[in-house]
């Protein structure tokens, strides 16, 4: 996914500076009041919160280059998101060492904790606590080296029943008085329209950070329930715009990155797509889009004959998983997989697969495979494949 990069830093940090047609300007006035006039298309409101954000945003999962993070900053991103487990919890504090010494008012911050659930149910046993969670928040908080965390996430919940857990969002609603989060949020891989709801319903959800990209055969539902959220003051925050593509996120060979993420930005509910950057010019495609948002007529012909194809994305439906024998959680196994094929992130998908608790034997009572996949996948074949990260040494990928 990184390829050769084909500018340095300074011709980069030119770009940057130009690209943005002032957009630094937000790193002084990252929390000015909703109310100040909006001088660029590159923002949009934040729901409730009222504060500003760049309509594209750094994703952090895939980067361990403190350099990168600072020439964005630099360049005037603002906002950036991470995980408590990313790169097996480097990823913050690699966040922790950049963000030292600069105003707490230049940059937004978002983390996300997640929590063991049933994989066949996508819900919680009483081991997952209302303790539980806010230690996970006050290792962020360490980790990041910093007072609070703008937002913070109920982690890949994909049932109405998880999302609503009482204890998470207890654990959350005391963290945000208590000062250590600022918002809370929950997101979601699949089944969105069900999760994205039942955050609205909670009362309690600020945000919402669902998978959203133009090969959903559900975009209709997804769209439907995040016109919903914002109207009732959530933010949208948007990821896995790409989609799942073939050869890395960025690689052109295979999609046209930018009108991907052109798509999701239609959709002026959406706040902010947050785009897992991991080279320079990858960061300048994101100024660009800044600047021109419009679609144009060769990029939806482009969107629209490329929709039809699967890439490495699931789905998410989840018919597959009634259909399995062994009743495996395939839409995990097969995010791990585009993790692997599609992000080139092995350490990512090793993480997730290891915390599947899969058979010691994987798809070795089966003969022919008894689940049929929406994309049309041989998934027998893809789970065996993903399953063998089982047996590499995490310290051999790490």
């Amino acid at each position: 996914m990184a390829g050769r990069l084909k500018m340095d830093r300074r011709d980069f940090l030119k770009t940057g500076a130009t690209g943005l047609g002032g957009f630094a300007v937000l790193h002084a006035n990252v929390t000015r009041p909703p109310d100040a006039p909006e001088k660029f298309e590159s923002t949009r409101i934040l729901g409730r919160s009222g504060i500003r954000v760049p309509i594209v945003s750094m994703g952090v999962m895939n980067t361990d280059n403190p350099q990168l993070v600072r020439a964005a900053l630099d360049a005037g991103y603002v906002f950036f998101d991470t995980a408590q487990f990313y790169q097996r919890g480097t990823n913050e504090s690699m966040l922790g060492e950049v963000f030292k010494g600069r105003p707490r008012n230049s940059f937004i911050i978002e983390s996300k904790a997640l929590m063991t659930k049933d994989q066949q149910t996508g819900n919680y046993g009483p081991d997952v606590t209302e303790e539980a969670f806010t230690k996970k928040i006050d290792v962020s908080l360490k980790s990041l080296q910093l007072d609070y965390i703008d937002i913070y996430y109920h982690q890949h919940a994909w049932t109405k029943e998880a999302t609503l857990y009482e204890p998470i969002l207890s654990a959350l609603q005391k963290a945000k008085q208590a000062g250590k989060i600022r918002w809370s949020g929950v997101s979601t891989h699949r089944n969105e329209p069900e999760v994205i709801n039942a955050a609205v319903d909670s009362k309690v959800y600020d945000v919402v950070m669902p998978a959203y990209n133009f090969r959903q055969q559900h975009t209709a539902e997804v769209q439907q329930a995040i016109a919903r959220a914002a109207a009732s003051g959530l933010g949208i925050v948007a990821m896995k715009s790409m989609g799942g593509n073939r050869g890395g996120a960025y690689h052109s060979a295979q999609i046209d990155a930018k009108a991907a993420i052109k798509w999701v930005l239609q959709d002026t509910n959406v706040s902010t797509v947050i785009c897992g950057f991991t080279t320079f010019d990858q960061m300048t495609l994101g100024l660009s889009i800044m600047k021109e948002l419009t679609l144009t007529a060769s990029e939806r012909e482009y969107l629209r004959d490329t929709s039809l194809e699967a890439g490495w994305y699931c789905q998410g439906c989840g018919v597959c998983i009634g259909q399995c024998v062994s009743r495996l959680p395939i839409p995990d196994l097969m995010r791990a997989y585009m993790y692997v094929y599609g992000y080139r992130n092995v350490v990512a998908a090793q993480d997730l697969v290891l915390s599947l608790a899969l058979p010691d034997d994987v798809c070795g009572r089966c003969g022919a495979c008894a689940a049929v996949c929406a994309n049309g996948w041989a998934l027998q074949d893809r789970i065996r494949d993903i399953a063998r990260l089982r047996d590499v040494p995490p310290s051999f990928v790490a």
